[in-house]
């Protein structure tokens, strides 16, 4: 690996950190290795980050911050315990989470109380599995508080796309 990689790899880790927590990036990255990282041809900034040969990160230059892909949501669930990045939504909802439709407030059992509007969060259900991706829409104390409104914007379900 060579100084300008360790350099870029740095980068990454630091926008994780900063983004989501160090505990996540320990998560996404503890026994694997960053495989590749895809650049834009106009910018030469990054634009996606794989981790053993999968998707895991899409940079966001107008923001500054990362997207979540549903492989690297998965991992996240597997090594961190709930709430943690987490809206925890009932049971009886989770088809319409998994096809792509957003979470309201009334739906959501538990949230993450460190998210703030506009944060990358999983969707997960009461047995802590996966539904899909999206951005938290409210401050959470409105969240736990309203009965109607949107939650959550999803932006991926797991079956609008092969994990």
């Amino acid at each position: 690996m060579n100084n300008s990689s360790y350099n870029i790899i740095r980068i990454i880790r630091a926008i994780i950190d900063y983004q989501f927590g160090s505990p996540i990036s320990a998560a996404l990255f503890e026994e694997s290795i960053i495989s590749n990282i895809e650049y834009s041809k106009n910018t030469g900034r990054i634009k996606h980050v794989y981790v053993d040969g999968d998707l895991y990160l899409n940079y966001r230059p107008n923001i500054g911050l990362f997207t979540l892909s549903l492989k690297a949501a998965k991992r996240i669930i597997e090594k961190i315990d709930p709430p943690t990045l987490r809206v925890i939504v009932l049971n009886e909802i989770s088809e319409f989470i998994k096809e792509g439709r957003n979470v309201f407030n009334k739906h959501v059992i538990e949230i993450d109380s460190r998210l703030r509007p506009l944060d990358e969060v999983i969707v997960v259900n009461q047995l802590d599995e996966l539904l899909g991706i999206g951005r938290v829409k409210l401050p959470v104390p409105y969240v736990k508080s309203f009965n109607n409104g949107i939650a959550v914007i999803v932006r991926k379900g797991i079956n609008k796309s092969k994990i």
